[in-house]
């Protein structure tokens, strides 16, 4: 059996999943106006919690959360928390003036921005939800280990690229000396997209 279209057909999926706006977007694109090392970090921390839930899913893990309902509520909860956590702080902070270079504030830890997007995927179960449920329409009962292997490296492969050309597009000098002198209104309206993201996933079944 030929695995290639069924690969190429994971990688197209996965792509569109990966350019679709939500909260990892609206994460990354926030840090990335600060700093690219901040930026690249995060995307980091999302792309290391999207290999836990696609090895989850290629697992079965979709089945044991199942009959631990409570669990996935708890991730969702927590995700949610954070992310309207993220917003309220950054509405909070939006009028305080951007520094005009990045020699001017001390950066955030490369752990504390990935523990960011770490925490922003992995309180999304509904990544695990879309995983599963693409292996299973896509994929045949037990392929071969190549078959996973290969699968999880693609995804994680595709993310990695798209998020570095995310992070290298809205840290460019004319972006960030966008963001410094509108700062104000973009921080309100992504701190206002954060929390409305995640009031969204606490109410999501």
């Amino acid at each position: 059996m030929s695995y290639l279209p069924i690969l190429l057909t994971l990688a197209g999926v996965t792509l569109i999943a990966s350019i679709s706006p939500g909260p990892d977007f609206a994460t990354i694109v926030l840090y990335s106006t600060r700093s690219r090392r901040q930026g690249t970090f995060v995307g980091l921390g999302i792309c290391s919690a999207l290999v836990i839930w696609t090895i989850g899913s290629i697992a079965g893990l979709e089945v044991l959360l199942a009959q631990v309902s409570w669990l996935v509520d708890l991730l969702r909860t927590l995700g949610a928390l954070y992310l309207a956590y993220l917003g309220i702080r950054t509405i909070l902070h939006a009028h305080r003036p951007a520094p005009e270079s990045s020699t001017q504030t001390t950066p955030a830890s490369g752990f504390a921005a990935w523990r960011v997007g770490f925490i922003s995927n992995i309180g999304n179960p509904k990544v695990l939800a879309f995983f599963s449920s693409i292996f299973i329409v896509l994929f045949p009962a037990n392929p071969p280990l190549w078959v996973e292997f290969a699968s999880v490296a693609l995804v994680l492969g595709i993310n990695i690229l798209w998020y570095t050309v995310v992070v290298s597009v809205f840290s460019l000098k004319p972006v960030t000396r966008f963001y410094r002198r509108a700062k104000r209104w973009i921080d309100y309206v992504t701190g206002t997209i954060l929390v409305g993201l995640g009031v969204r996933l606490a109410l999501e079944r």
